[in-house]
């Protein structure tokens, strides 16, 4: 199993820290990025060759390549997304597909999170796709929401629900089975052909349309933040250095 990071995105509402970085690099803590703490968690529970797939500012995160991977003990794969500034991110992932049949623990590359969550998704392997997901926090509009089937398994997910009506949030970190690499790069290709300013996630919905499995894992009362704007950064940079 492999470690994979989403880092293509240009992260605006992050300006001017985006100006000259993408989303990923945006320091949380001192000089540690949020992508040094994805590196950092992948590498703690043992998946040290990683895929980042970049797009927005690609040239920054090459530039620092052989640096993280001396700093974390991991061998990085980079993958480019050359529309990353013109369609969302389930042609991103898309384009890592050739890595999927290796299994991969994936991450956002701007999720700010503590290591339990990956080991919260290798404890409970199994499923060929698994959704790291709160089912504490109260939800409102902005976020990636959940509804299971009376069976646990995911029903519909998307932000444009009514919260009240949500099983809880997926937080963007997903393990995936290599029996999930062809369906779901399917699932993908279809999604982005449709829409290319669809999310991944979405890749996710029309997997489930298609009769395929996603099972859940609840990551419990965990301090995270998916950081969008300059105030999720805040929380970000209150959070980090509790890790």
């Amino acid at each position: 199993m492999i470690g994979m990071v989403l880092a293509a995105g240009a992260g605006r509402r992050l300006r001017p820290y985006t100006d000259t970085l993408p989303k990923a690099l945006v320091p949380v803590d001192g000089e540690t990025t949020i992508l040094d703490i994805a590196l950092g968690n992948l590498a703690e529970v043992e998946l040290t060759d990683v895929v980042i797939v970049v797009g927005y500012q690609a040239g920054a995160v090459e530039e620092r390549k052989a640096g993280l991977e001396r700093r974390y003990g991991v061998d990085i794969t980079l993958v480019h997304n050359d529309k990353a500034e013109e369609w969302n991110n389930a042609y991103s992932m898309w384009l890592a597909r050739d890595h999927f049949k290796e299994g991969v623990l994936m991450v956002n590359g701007d999720t700010v999170h503590p290591v339990s969550v990956e080991r919260t998704l290798l404890e409970n392997r199994g499923p060929d796709v698994l959704l790291a997901i709160d089912d504490v926090k109260k939800l409102a509009d902005e976020e990636m929401k959940v509804i299971l089937g009376s069976d646990g398994h995911l029903e519909r997910i998307t932000k444009l629900m009514d919260p009240a009506g949500a099983n809880g949030e997926y937080i963007g970190a997903t393990l995936l089975e290599p029996a999930a690499a062809e369906p779901l790069a399917d699932a993908l290709k279809a999604t982005w052909e449709r829409d290319p300013n669809l999310y991944y996630e979405d890749g996710y919905q029309e997997l489930v349309n298609r009769g395929g499995k996603v099972a859940v894992a609840p990551i419990g009362a965990v301090d995270w933040v998916e950081v969008d704007n300059h105030d999720d950064l805040e929380k970000a940079r209150r959070i980090a250095g509790l890790y």
